[in-house]
């Protein structure tokens, strides 16, 4: 199977979704990820894009698009700019399983990410497709406005006790990005998660999602 992980900012891949990329690469499956946004900064964008690069051998994935479109800058661009550089990427990998963030996120480009890509991922457009997930993001998604259409409500979770190392392994390449504990963007925090998320399914590890379609064939 073809997968696709949209990451509005580098390293949202690892956090939303790390355990199930390593997953599906392990199991024989492609794993494409599109990075969507990147900063003014040019060593900047250098480093993370160096930090992403290791991230995604540690993971197993196959490819990675990187957009460089403006970070904390996509409600700004014209919607059809933004709308035809995902479907690109769509039409290119032909996914049949797609990763999403969550639109109630705080930061405005992960709902502009999910918007442009649900457009593209029109059931005419993308045939093969067999699932929409949504993942959560930490420091965004529990972030946010506690608002009724905000709100992440899983009801997908995967077990993964056998990769949550590797996603462990993965987060810690974006030297950039790491925060110390208490901070949710740290190793203890993701890996506190991914227990309470376990725990829901009673398995050591899991990551949890929200479904928006499934086509069963």
């Amino acid at each position: 199977m073809n997968i696709l992980v949209f990451a509005p900012h580098d390293d949202d891949e690892v956090l939303g979704a790390g355990g199930a990329i390593a997953k599906y690469a392990n199991e024989g499956h492609d794993v494409y990820i599109c990075g969507v946004t990147s900063g003014p900064d040019p060593e900047e964008v250098e480093t993370i894009r160096s930090e992403a690069s290791a991230a995604h051998e540690v993971l197993g994935v196959k490819e990675a698009f990187f957009l460089h479109l403006p970070m904390i800058g996509l409600r700004h661009m014209e919607t059809s700019e933004i709308n035809a550089r995902i479907h690109d990427v769509v039409m290119q990998v032909e996914p049949e399983i797609v990763f999403l963030p969550h639109k109630g996120d705080m930061n405005f480009d992960h709902a502009e990410t999910t918007y442009a890509a649900m457009v593209a991922l029109r059931p005419f457009n993308v045939p093969a497709l067999r699932e929409i997930m949504v993942y959560e993001t930490l420091s965004e998604t529990e972030w946010n406005t506690p608002t009724v259409d905000n709100l992440f409500i899983p009801n997908v979770y995967m077990d993964i006790t056998s990769t949550i190392d590797k996603k462990l392994e993965a987060m810690a390449c974006y030297e950039s990005q790491l925060r110390s504990y208490p901070h949710p963007r740290s190793l203890d925090a993701i890996r506190a998660l991914s227990m309470v998320r376990g725990s829901s399914i009673c398995v050591d590890h899991a990551e949890s999602f929200m479904l928006i379609r499934s086509i069963k064939k």
